[in-house]
């Protein structure tokens, strides 16, 4: 048997030597003078050596506590050098697959698949809610309840939409992991019914004739860029998203045959979309060609001409004119949308056509399926008979609501 004295003052000789102290352990001495602690044992038939350790960072007493964890681990039938690869091997993978780790290498996989502003989006979301608090974190030792703390620190800023959309897109990145073999299941399956619940909030839009007309009035009069003002007028006859609307690049006209074919990775829903041009619309894109027909995009940024313009600058035009979504006239950029499919069901136009013209996604998946039909020809008609009445509204004339005519 061994003792610390004896250790201590073995020395180094010109061959590696041994001092045993029993059931396999001895240390190895070095030419160099490292003393290591190594155990002999047979698994299987072979011979098999580990290591436990050097001395002095691994005392005799360490040493034989060492001895004994891999004797127990023998006991129960496995070899305790494999025991400890795989142990090793699971901590590096709880360091290695962070809930941060696996989120961005989903939203890499993804980035294809949605629109960029999307993209954009959702990654934006997790850096700023979830990465500081749960991104290095293990995402197989994530709780319900951890992940409910994280949450409400964004229901706590009045954000209880931006964290219900966190959880939806937090609870894709467990089951992404789930199927890539870094977790078991997903904890947000267990927060249903645990954030507060919101009234549905309706994007504020102008449905009186009336005010519709003050709209765009103040829109002509607006005394920004002529690009900003091009945008705002051009917003109304499109029925556009804000983001879709503001990437436009000049590529993706035929101004001639007053079409704008918008290709379906800048679309929300990822598919072709087609927007016929009013003979108003194509006016305006006309005019604005001679500025900025020369560059990728139709609106391009004020700063940086090679960017484009940013969705948030229709809001913040819509804004300085008074028409904020909390102020007496409530509007904002998405609202267009909603102005345009309100009055065109009311006058009587056919819903498809008004929803295949929005590019709403078709929530039957059967029809969606079988349909295939574009609907120009009709399309062409609503939206050239929609421009000529918001003429008409802006010019202040008793505008009878146009009706689809069979």
């Amino acid at each position: 048997m061994l003792s610390d004295i004896v250790i201590r003052k073995a020395k180094p000789q010109e061959k590696p030597y041994k001092l045993t102290d029993g059931k396999g352990l001895y240390l190895l001495v070095t030419p160099t003078g490292g003393k290591h602690w190594r155990m002999n044992y047979r698994y299987e038939g072979k011979q098999k050596t580990i290591a436990l350790g050097n001395y002095p960072d691994v005392n005799l007493a360490k040493a034989r506590e060492k001895l004994e964890d891999a004797r127990r681990i023998l006991a129960d039938g496995k070899d305790p050098i494999a025991e400890r690869k795989a142990q090793k091997e699971t901590i590096e993978g709880k360091l290695t697959n962070t809930f941060e780790a696996v989120a961005r290498e989903w939203l890499a996989k993804n980035a294809g698949k949605w629109a960029e502003i999307t993209h954009r989006h959702i990654k934006e979301r997790f850096e700023q809610a979830l990465f500081p608090w749960i991104g290095s974190r293990p995402i197989a030792d994530i709780t319900a309840r951890e992940l409910l703390t994280t949450l409400n620190k964004t229901v706590e800023r009045g954000r209880l939409d931006t964290a219900t959309r966190i959880r939806s897109d937090a609870g894709r990145v467990f089951r992404y992991a789930i199927v890539t073999g870094r977790a078991e299941r997903d904890p947000t399956a267990d927060l249903a019914g645990a954030l507060p619940t919101n009234k549905t909030k309706h994007r504020a839009t102008l449905l009186e004739p009336k005010d519709v007309a003050a709209l765009l009035r103040a829109i002509d009069g607006y005394g920004g860029t002529f690009v900003t003002r091009a945008v705002l007028k051009l917003a109304p006859l499109v029925f556009l998203r804000p983001g879709e609307l503001a990437r436009a690049e000049w590529a993706e006209f035929d101004l001639d045959a007053g079409e704008w074919r918008i290709p379906g990775e800048r679309m929300k829903m990822k598919g072709r979309h087609i927007v016929p041009l009013a003979s108003q619309a194509v006016d305006i894109l006309r005019e604005l060609h001679t500025l900025t027909g020369a560059g990728r995009y139709v609106f391009p940024g004020a700063r940086c001409h090679s960017q484009h313009m940013s969705a948030e600058t229709i809001r913040a035009s819509l804004v300085r004119m008074g028409y904020g979504p909390d102020s007496d006239n409530p509007m904002t950029a998405h609202g267009f949308r909603g102005m345009a499919s309100t009055l065109l069901h009311e006058q009587g136009w056919n819903t498809d056509m008004i929803e295949r013209q929005l590019a709403h996604a078709e929530r039957n998946k059967i029809k969606a399926a079988y349909n295939h039909a574009e609907h120009l020809p009709e399309r062409r008609r609503m939206m050239q008979a929609w421009a000529d009445y918001l003429d008409g509204l802006k010019a202040g004339a008793q505008i009878i609501p146009f009706r689809k005519t069979s």
